[in-house]
């Protein structure tokens, strides 16, 4: 049987676990290169042969999307897989379209090819969009068990933004940890709270290496879900996270209505901020699409170390990143905290931004009052920083999950903002995880 030629597109994450669980080692295929998108300095490097494996003793050349239908042609490509998430629907048909005019089967790997056994009881946490709230969730569960006397293994969704020979399999569980890794700004979202608590978060690139080393020192594995991807591992229990906020998105992003479809329980987030409509609509397309699922309502819980820094205040709203840029939100947990405690005013950060971040508004438009937090990498960062310390305000409101003035230079006073998953009513999340053997 002659090989079938394939290029892999990604960002840094879905791609390099779908070539790792089901190209690599597979004599059937040959993998001429990986396409990214979206995230910014991971194009124009290459997959290792590290990682790679024996059929790629080179590694394999990372191109940037825009360069796909040269590549179909120079390559001779007979499938393209589309491997990266939280994608409108009607997007993922345009990627489809350009591939199958160009020639090759276009290609959505799902969970059968991809998913990973372990040997442990596995819980993922995923979501319909970014920015849901699975986090807070993740948080939630890895108390319970905690508090239980057991031990947690919490896997990450992978974000490789470094050198990927370097990041075959990483363990997060002091400070030290993320500067020896060389974290970016939406590295440290995820790990640094759960540090904080005292446990230890895995991430990399090799999902079956993490996994085996994970289960050495675990119960129970907890998988944080990265955007609105499926899990890495077969679950025995699959949490779902909706936000009211964005009523309708859990039908229209990819892959977010397959983990809307194949959930075991979801989490309606953020109840307290959102509307009635918004709420009704979430609730009608459950009972349509998934109504054997168990519904957890739940509310955000927002609060701040220094309220003073607040009240009276011209602040500046600083945001996680990835919710304001692909999640399309308007706003974030920093706005909610700004609005609870009585801002006097709350500058809008567009004039004064540089570099990096004045193209991130230009290509997200939708963000006005808000600044994301942006820093894939020292340079981004260091464009943060400067944009924050060019800004006349008062007080640095921080509404990303991190102690962003550890990581950058704030020159003004900040105030951190903290979010919280508290559930309403009879169904919650303690109830649902004592049926789950450990």
């Amino acid at each position: 049987m002659k090989k079938k030629n394939v290029i892999i597109m990604g960002a840094a994450g879905r791609d390099f676990h779908n070539f790792n669980t089901f190209f690599r080692g597979n004599k059937n295929y040959n993998v001429v290169a990986f396409t990214a998108f979206q995230i910014p300095n991971i194009e124009d490097r290459r997959y290792p042969k590290e990682l790679a494996g024996k059929l790629y003793p080179k590694g394999i050349n990372i191109y940037p999307e825009s360069e796909l239908p040269k590549l179909i042609t120079k390559f001779n490509v007979d499938v393209v897989v589309f491997s990266y998430s939280d994608v409108y629907h009607k997007n993922v048909m345009h990627k489809s379209s350009i591939v199958n005019a160009s020639g090759p089967d276009f290609w959505l790997l799902g969970p059968k090819s991809t998913m990973i056994k372990s040997k442990k009881p596995v819980i993922s946490v995923c979501a319909v969009r970014t920015g849901c709230g699975k986090s807070q969730t993740s948080r939630k569960i890895a108390q319970y068990f905690k508090k239980k006397g057991k031990r947690v293994s919490i896997i990450r969704h992978p974000m490789p933004y470094g050198v990927l020979k370097e990041q075959i399999w990483q363990r997060f569980a002091t400070y030290e940890d993320f500067v020896k890794h060389k974290c970016t700004i939406e590295e440290l979202e995820e790990y640094e709270p759960v540090v904080e608590m005292g446990m230890v978060i895995w991430s990399g690139v090799d999902y079956g290496e993490i996994l085996r080393r994970a289960e050495k020192q675990a119960d129970v594995i907890l998988w944080d879900g990265g955007n609105n991807d499926f899990s890495f591992y077969k679950t025995d229990l699959n949490i779902v996270v909706v936000d009211p906020h964005r009523p309708g998105h859990e039908l229209k992003y990819y892959p977010g209505e397959t983990n809307f479809r194949m959930a075991d329980v979801i989490v309606i987030n953020k109840m307290n901020t959102a509307t009635k409509q918004g709420i009704e609509i979430v609730k009608a397309n459950i009972k349509a699409i998934n109504p054997k699922a168990i519904v957890i309502e739940g509310d955000s819980i927002v609060t701040t170390d220094k309220p003073d820094l607040i009240k009276g205040k011209k602040v500046v709203v600083v945001e996680d990143g990835p919710t304001l840029t692909h999640g399309e939100m308007t706003y974030g947990a920093g706005m909610v905290a700004a609005k609870k405690y009585k801002a006097k005013t709350i500058v809008d950060p567009r004039p004064y931004a540089v570099g990096s971040i004045a193209e991130t508004f230009k290509k997200y438009s939708h963000m006005t009052q808000i600044l994301p937090a942006m820093g894939y990498g020292k340079k981004q960062m260091h464009d943060l920083e400067k944009t924050i310390n060019a800004i006349p305000c008062d007080t640095v409101v921080v509404g990303t999950p991190i102690d962003l003035s550890r990581w950058i230079n704030i020159k003004k006073p900040s105030t951190r903002v903290h979010y919280e998953l508290q559930e309403r009513g009879t169904n919650n999340l303690n109830k649902i995880l004592s049926k789950i053997k450990v």
